[in-house]
């Protein structure tokens, strides 16, 4: 019994904090520094929607405003079967000679229209953005600098979560995506990140393959391929994109499901992610995969601590039942103010994901599909929801 125990503890320690800790170790010896040059390469940005009336004008007025030059930029949108005014508000903006707008009467995926747009990209590198974040003005041309190493194929951006005029959020979500963040850029510094930021990520376009049509997570099966043609994928932190926080409301774990339904996905998609083939398998076990065995992992740790006995299993029952305590009072609304409100809100964040991982593994074991589709998300926030009150 004790073994389980420690096994369950030191993967859980690994995954959590032990994977930072050596690739921080591995920046001692093999250090990568991005050779970036100023250049305005003709860039293509490409984004499909669905369904989006609500903040598609703004996300297209902020497109239009970037800072970088009208004549060395392509702004390509699929709208991917939309329903409502998406396709009115679109055709509003054609006469704008950088807007491309593709219009598909039938609902695809996400990953058909983003072949549709690579197909009409005619930059040297392809930007892809999602409509719900707002980059700031100098992103692209912050990306572009990277582009001037031979070796990047890839460079992400960086999500920031909160309020650009107050700053990023350091409670609950946003304190995990910069805990995420972190581990991205020891990757980067030492070699590849595995993935990209969805909201703002740029590839060469000579390095851009078909996406498999259904493929939830493209931010991280295109980096991926491109890690396989032997270029490098890096974190660009200086091009920010922002996003409000959406846990309250359940949205977040909408997409934290999503996401986690995607890392099986791609297994299934790409089977090659798991062999020698893939330069960053070591990498991708320990930042994607060991994330869905956390939650049983916690689990055995708490049933395997109940049974053992002694004063330090207790101890660690204890710690354990406290921390479990503190996440279900933040789920029913506790107040996140003060000392003990924020650090349930942060246990309550926690627990929130990793029951996003069991969804996840439970929608992979049954065979449905988590769609992309903001309905989706939708239905499961009224859900979660229901269930607080």
């Amino acid at each position: 019994m004790k073994w389980v125990f420690w096994l369950a503890a030191g993967l859980i320690a690994y995954t959590y904090v032990g994977y930072a800790c050596w690739l921080r170790l591995r920046m001692l010896w093999r250090s990568r520094p991005v050779q970036r040059g100023s250049s305005t390469p003709l860039v293509s940005i490409a984004m499909v929607v669905r369904n989006e009336q609500q903040i598609l004008e703004t996300k297209l007025q902020n497109l239009l405003g970037l800072d970088y030059p009208a004549d060395r930029c392509q702004i390509i949108v699929v709208s991917d079967g939309s329903t409502d005014r998406t396709e009115e508000i679109l055709r509003a903006y054609g006469h704008d000679a950088r807007m491309h707008v593709v219009l598909n009467q039938l609902a695809q995926g996400k990953a058909s229209g983003l072949n549709d747009a690579i197909e009409l990209a005619q930059g040297e590198i392809v930007v892809f953005t999602d409509a719900r974040q707002t980059i700031e003005p100098g992103a692209v041309r912050l990306l572009a600098e990277n582009f001037a190493d031979p070796d990047v194929g890839c460079a992400s951006g960086e999500l920031m979560l909160g309020d650009a005029t107050r700053g990023e959020s350091s409670q609950g979500l946003g304190l995990y995506w910069r805990m995420e963040k972190r581990v991205r850029k020891l990757e980067a510094a030492t070699g590849s990140v595995v993935g990209a930021t969805g909201a703002l990520y740029a590839v060469r376009r000579e390095l851009l393959t078909e996406v498999p049509v259904g493929t939830i997570l493209d931010d991280v099966y295109i980096p991926l391929q491109v890690v396989r043609q032997g270029q490098r994928v890096v974190f660009e932190p200086r091009a920010r994109a922002w996003d409000s926080p959406d846990l309250g409301d359940g949205r977040e774990f909408a997409r934290k499901v999503r996401t986690l339904s995607g890392n099986y996905q791609l297994v299934q998609l790409a089977p090659w992610v798991l062999s020698c083939r893939n330069p960053l398998l070591f990498e991708f076990v320990s930042h994607k995969l060991l994330r869905l065995v956390m939650p049983f992992a916690l689990a055995i740790t708490l049933v395997t601590s109940l049974w053992l006995p002694g004063f330090f299993y207790r101890a660690v029952l204890t710690l354990q039942l406290a921390f479990y305590g503190l996440g279900l009072m933040a789920l029913v609304r506790f107040s996140k103010t003060g000392l003990l409100g924020r650090a349930a809100d942060a246990a309550g964040t926690f627990v929130l994901l990793n029951l996003a991982a069991v969804v996840a593994f439970a929608t992979f074991v049954v065979g449905s599909k988590a769609a992309w589709s903001p309905l989706s998300e939708a239905s499961i926030s009224k859900g979660i929801k229901e269930w607080q009150r």
